[in-house]
């Protein structure tokens, strides 16, 4: 059966409406994948993600599917609802994207904030491992955080790099000095779990048709909520606006700063494994900052 077969199936299954392809554009829609709006013979529209290489990146799409599935139970901030999905493509609502409200950031801010109150959870982690662009993100469940963050996200992106430089490269040298002093920088970080997006910068989300947030291509897992602000400043950053909107519901701890540089020092981790020297000096630079 060709892949457009499964889909309009999958489809057909998941609505209990009979689904034709009937004509599709390129869409924007995650930078790894194939995103399309579909347009079906009935008149209604889908958002299709596909991956020419899925097969090597095994629940790449039923993973994503779940994601949404919890991010949307939370009732707090909009995400598209997940359709139908298999080994190779999800399909999901299309929505339309719209001009941002006034106060889009501090809307951001605070249906976050909501987001994380509303998904605590006693233990760190997932029911499967997942992938943070294309690469594995290991989701182990855990008890304590700094455990977590030590062996699943700092330590495995760094053992990612270990492999493909020399073993007296000064990255891997600062790095190991970091992991000596994650007890002190994590030592006091007592709360609980909350669902994290996990890979929210500002390609990952937008406004909808009534202004308003709505976020995407999650890489899930329950962490430290402050995890998510990490990577929301990697590329800018939503602002501050939105970060005080968030701290209005929420507020942040005492040692919050430090600690939000460490989690964005994981995403250039990752970048400089994904797509090589160019993130080397900011990782670098990070790492510093932080001994």
């Amino acid at each position: 059966m060709s892949l457009q077969a499964r889909i309009e199936s999958a489809i057909s299954l998941a609505t209990g409406e009979a689904a034709r392809f009937a004509g599709s554009r390129s869409s924007p829609g995650g930078s790894i994948n194939d995103s399309r709006i579909v347009s079906l013979s009935d008149g209604r529209q889908v958002f299709i993600k596909t991956h020419a290489a899925a097969a090597r990146y095994p629940g790449m799409f039923t993973l994503e599917f779940e994601a949404l599935q919890r991010l949307a139970a939370a009732n707090a901030i909009r995400v598209p609802v997940p359709i139908a999905c298999g080994d190779d493509f999800i399909v999901m609502e299309a929505f339309r994207a719209g001009s941002r409200l006034a106060d889009w950031p501090e809307l951001m801010g605070r249906q976050l904030a909501l987001l994380h109150q509303a998904t605590k959870n006693d233990r760190f982690g997932f029911d499967q491992d997942n992938y943070i662009g294309t690469t594995p993100q290991p989701n182990t469940w855990t008890d304590n955080w700094l455990d977590f963050w030590r062996e699943q996200r700092l330590g495995h992106q760094l053992r990612l790099f270990a492999g493909k430089t020399a073993s007296d490269d000064r990255l891997l040298k600062l790095g190991e000095r970091l992991m000596d002093r994650l007890d002190a920088l994590l030592d006091k970080t007592d709360e609980a779990a909350v669902l994290l997006h996990g890979d929210l910068w500002s390609g990952n989300a937008a406004a909808d048709e009534k202004g308003e947030p709505i976020i995407y291509d999650p890489a899930s897992y329950y962490g430290h909520r402050e995890a998510e602000i990490g990577m929301m400043r990697l590329f800018g950053g939503f602002g501050p606006r939105c970060e005080a909107a968030y701290e209005e519901v929420w507020p942040f701890t005492a040692g919050a700063e430090q600690r939000i540089i460490l989690y964005r020092l994981y995403h250039e981790l990752n970048h400089l494994n994904l797509f090589g020297s160019s993130y080397y000096e900011s990782c670098l630079s990070t790492l510093k900052s932080l001994l």
